[in-house]
């Protein structure tokens, strides 16, 4: 802020009043401290521009924030739209699997996984367990219907070439499906991390246009201060011309009141002159200057 205290006051009753050396005096004053808030007006607005400058800086980088944003948010966009696509691809496809098993009949019964496990518990138990021969017999029964079960299943599967084509394609077509949700996932997390940088950097540049809104008014303060300085200084310069003009019309009529003075004593000499009297040197010589000799 601006120190009232070092500011100098100017009232009409001082152009009115003071002597001219006390308004020469006050006038240095006022040039002085008038030029002290130009350089201070001067050194704000410095500080304001460049804080306007920097957030310039701040909100330009907040929109390459928010380009890079919104580039990264249509790039998610379009990698959703094929996964999705991919998906309801992919979902076909495993319709039509479906569908070919159950015309194979395969979706009936076990799986081979499950009738192999099933397989090798049940020759695990043959291997570790005492049976008696009617439970061992039953056993190796049981073991022969799986295995022909599962060879049977195993062997549909193998002969349908269709279904297994379909299926490696309906999985190549997911997994490509989950490539473009990996990249829907990795460009959002990149969207949302420039859309927190243009956030902050749009925050930043509040704060600091809030700082050059400080500044700017600080600035104001001192330049109308410097302006009032300066505008009581010329009001100083104009009654200082006043005075002299005052003084100059006082000795140019203190010269006339001499000048006529002296003619009037001249007449009066060249008068006694005529007469006949005699005169001195200092007589002839007052003569001389008023031109009546």
């Amino acid at each position: 802020m601006v120190d009232e205290s070092k500011n100098i006051e100017l009232t009409e009753d001082d152009l009115a009043n003071k002597s001219k050396g006390e308004l020469i005096k006050m006038a240095g004053q006022l040039r002085d401290r008038r030029n002290d808030l130009n350089q201070m007006a001067s050194e704000r607005a410095s500080s304001r521009d460049d804080l306007n400058a920097k957030t310039r800086e701040k909100v330009d980088e907040a929109q390459e924030h928010r380009e890079q944003r919104d580039e990264l948010n249509e790039q998610v966009q379009e990698h959703k739209e094929s996964r999705n696509e991919l998906n309801a691809e992919a979902n076909k496809l495993f319709d039509k699997v479906e569908k070919l098993k159950s015309d194979m009949e395969l979706d009936e019964g076990q799986d081979l996984d499950k009738l192999e496990e099933e397989i090798e518990q049940l020759e695990f138990k043959q291997q570790t367990e005492v049976l008696s021969s009617e439970e061992e017999q039953e056993l190796i029964e049981k073991i022969e219907s799986k295995r022909e079960e599962y060879e049977d299943r195993k062997g549909k599967l193998e002969q349908n070439e269709d279904l297994e084509g379909l299926v490696e394609e309906a999985e190549e077509v997911r997994s490509e499906a989950s490539q473009h949700h990996q990249k829907v996932t990795e460009l959002a997390d990149k969207a949302q991390e420039h859309h927190n940088q243009m956030i902050e950097a749009y925050r930043e540049a509040d704060d600091i246009r809030d700082e050059a809104d400080e500044m700017h008014e600080k600035f104001v303060e001192a330049q109308e201060a410097a302006d009032q300085h300066h505008e009581d200084f010329v009001r100083v310069q104009k009654r200082l011309r006043e005075l002299d003009k005052e003084e100059e019309q006082e000795r140019k009529s203190a010269r006339d009141k001499k000048k006529e003075a002296a003619k009037e004593e001249a007449e009066e000499i060249y008068q006694k002159f005529k007469e006949g009297e005699t005169l001195d040197t200092e007589d002839l010589m007052k003569l001389q200057k008023t031109g009546l000799l």
